[in-house]
């Protein structure tokens, strides 16, 4: 699995290496990170994900969403955005994080 993170991220073929099941899994590592299913309601931390427009993004987004509220932690999905609008948007939210699902340069089977 070291081989999929780099310094910007994780990276890899959607549906080869980054798979729906290994999104759902960060998505639960992420949630218990944050702590999310020990809060309670009012209290709940929040995580926004967007993506590009890439074919694989809304399998990546749904599971990595699925994997965070398994966890008890809120997803705000935003669609398509452009990965700088990120940062933004995360302290707008007051949101614990965000995640932006995009491979920008490299070739499209990437993600």
């Amino acid at each position: 699995m070291g081989r999929l993170f780099g310094t910007d991220g994780i990276r890899g073929i959607a549906n080869r290496e980054l798979t729906a099941e290994l999104a759902l899994n960060l998505g639960r590592v992420l949630a218990d990170m944050l702590g999310g299913g020990q809060q309670r309601p009012d209290d709940r931390k929040r995580v926004l994900i967007a993506r590009d427009t890439r074919a694989s993004g809304p399998m990546i987004v749904s599971a990595l969403g699925a994997g965070i509220m398994a966890g008890g932690t809120e997803v705000i999905s935003l669609g398509v955005l452009p990965t700088p609008a990120m940062p933004y948007l995360v302290k707008k939210n007051n949101a614990q994080a965000g995640i932006m699902v995009t491979a920008s340069h490299n070739p499209s089977e990437y993600n």
